[in-house]
C-alpha cells in the first residue's frame, strides 16, 4: 500500500501525514479494561445529560465530532478529527493549489502560530513571519477555537476580506487585514546567482516538486553553459508537504545511505527510506538555507544532507516540527489525523522541538545600497543593538527579498561556495 506525507495548509495549513486506508490489527487488550468500559459509561452519561439538559438544542453528530476531536487534540497540536469538508479540502491541498491566505500555521498555546507564509500570497505580501501569533479573527478570540476550526474562519471567498490580531515579540499586537485569493503553489523556483551559482527555493512540497527541482536543475545547466561552481537549495519558510517528496529531493542529491527514518511505538512499524545512486548536482559544492520558518519534510531533507556531509546548512536553527500525522479515512466520516511515528535524521537525530540546527549562523538581514550620504551596506552585524548587543530584530527574512540582490543570507551562501570552488581549483568568474 502506498503512503505518503504532508505539512498542513491553512491557507491556512497542517502537517507532514502518512495517508492509511486501514487501521491494521487492534491493539492488544488492557489489563484493565473494566476500568475502561467505566470511563465509556462516564462518556455516556455525559452525552445524555448534554443532549436534554445544555441550554441549547445541539445536533448529536455535532455533539460527538467536538468529543473525538477534544480527544485528539488533547493528544498534541497535531492531531485532530477532519469531518468529510475538511478531509476533502486537504486532499485538495495536497495536489498544489487551493484557496484562502497562504498561511501555513500549527497551534501553540491555544493561539495559531505561523510557521511560513507561501510566497506571493495575501499572507507573504501583508508581511506575516514566522513565529507570529493571531488571537483574532475578525475580532473572534482564537482561545478556545482548534486549528482546523481556525482555518476553516480563514477561509472564505476569493476577493473577500478578513482581518487578523497579530501577536509578535517586541511589538504592540497589531491588526492586519488581508484579502482572499486562490492560491496556487509553484513550490520550485531558480536561477543563476552571477554566471555559475545555481540557486534553487522550493516553497513547499507537493506533488510537483520533485519534477519541478530536475526541471530547474537541468535548466539552471543549461544557462551556466554547464560551467556551474555550486548549487544553493533554498528552505527557509517552507513548513514542509509531502513525505515521498521530501525523500525525492534529498535522494537527488545523494548516492547512497539512508534518509530518514521513522519510529512508532511499535519497533516493527519503523521504517527506513534509503537513497538511490544518482546525484543529480555531479557532486558540485551545495548549500541549504534554513530558518525558523523551516519545517518538517524541509528539515527531513536538511538533516539528511548535513548527516552526509552532501551540504553546508546556513542560516538560523529550524522549527523542529518531526512527527508523522497518518490519516485514517473513517467510513462515511471524514478521517482522523493521529501523530503515530517520529522522524529521525541518518545519523539517530530526533527533529521534534529540537529542529535542525545550521552549521554556520548567519541572521536575516536586509542589504541596502550606500547612499550619497555615505551610508554602508547593512549586515547582520550592523543591525544588532548598539547598546543591549542583543541580534537583530529580524530574525526570519522578509519574504519579499528572498532570493534577491537584497537577501544577506543568500549573498553569504553565494561567497562560501564561490570560496570553495576557488580552493578546489574550479574557475569563478
Amino acid at each position: 500500500m502506498k503512503r505518503s506525507g504532508l505539512v498542513a495548509v491553512a491557507a491556512a495549513t497542517v502537517f507532514v501525514f502518512s495517508l492509511r486506508q486501514d487501521v491494521g490489527a487492534a491493539p492488544p487488550a488492557t489489563a484493565n479494561s473494566a476500568e475502561t468500559y467505566k470511563q465509556l459509561n462516564l462518556f455516556g452519561e455525559v452525552f445524555e445529560k448534554v443532549r436534554s439538559e445544555y441550554v441549547d438544542e445541539v445536533a448529536d453528530d455535532t455533539l460527538v465530532e467536538s468529543a473525538i476531536n477534544g480527544m485528539l487534540t488533547s493528544l498534541d497540536p497535531h492531531s485532530n478529527y477532519l469531518n468529510t469538508k475538511n478531509f476533502n479540502d486537504m486532499k485538495v491541498q495536497t495536489r498544489g493549489e487551493f484557496g484562502g491566505l497562504g498561511i501555513e500555521v500549527s497551534m501553540e498555546n491555544g493561539l495559531v502560530k505561523v510557521v511560513s507564509p507561501i510566497d506571493d500570497t495575501p499572507a507573504a505580501r501583508a508581511g506575516l513571519k514566522p513565529g507570529d501569533l493571531i488571537t483574532h479573527l475578525d475580532g473572534d478570540a482564537v482561545q478556545g477555537m482548534s486549528l482546523p476550526e481556525a482555518v476553516e474562519k480563514m477561509r472564505g471567498p476569493v476577493n473577500s476580506e478578513i482581518k487578523l490580531t497579530i501577536r509578535r515579540e517586541g511589538k504592540e499586537p497589531f491588526d492586519v487585514k488581508l484579502t482572499r485569493a486562490t492560491i496556487r503553489i509553484q513550490s520550485v523556483r531558480s536561477h543563476l546567482e552571477g554566471d555559475n551559482i545555481g540557486y534553487i527555493r522550493i516553497t513547499t512540497f507537493n506533488e510537483q516538486t520533485d519534477v519541478g527541482l530536475n526541471n530547474a536543475m537541468k535548466n539552471l545547466k543549461q544557462q551556466a553553459g554547464n560551467k556551474l561552481v555550486g548549487v544553493v537549495l533554498d528552505l527557509r519558510n517552507n513548513p514542509g508537504g509531502l513525505l515521498d517528496q521530501a525523500v525525492a529531493v534529498a535522494d537527488a542529491f545523494l548516492d547512497k545511505g539512508e534518509i530518514v527514518s521513522t519510529r512508532g511505538r511499535r519497533t516493527e512499524d519503523a521504517q527506513r527510506y534509503n537513497a538511490r545512486p544518482g546525484d543529480i548536482a555531479a557532486g558540485l559544492p551545495m548549500a541549504v538555507l534554513i530558518n525558523g520558518g523551516s519545517a518538517s519534510a524541509s528539515e527531513i531533507v536538511a538533516g539528511a544532507l548535513q548527516d552526509h556531509h552532501r551540504a553546508i546548512l546556513l542560516g538560523t536553527k529550524s522549527f523542529g516540527k518531526g512527527s508523522v500525522q497518518t490519516i485514517i479515512p473513517l467510513a462515511g466520516h471524514g478521517a482522523m489525523r493521529l501523530t503515530t511515528a517520529r522522524y529521525y535524521t541518518p545519523s539517530g537525530r530526533s527533529i521534534q522541538a529540537r529542529g535542525i540546527d545550521p552549521d554556520i549562523v548567519v541572521e536575516a538581514a536586509k542589504i541596502e545600497k550606500p547612499s550619497d550620504k555615505g551610508d554602508k551596506i547593512a549586515t547582520a552585524t550592523d543591525l544588532k543593538k548598539e547598546d543591549t548587543g542583543e541580534p537583530p530584530e529580524l530574525t526570519s527574512v522578509d519574504p519579499t527579498i528572498m532570493g534577491t540582490p537584497a537577501d544577506y543570507q543568500l549573498a553569504r551562501v553565494v561567497d562560501m561556495l564561490r570560496g570553495i570552488a576557488l580552493f578546489n581549483g574550479r574557475v569563478v568568474n
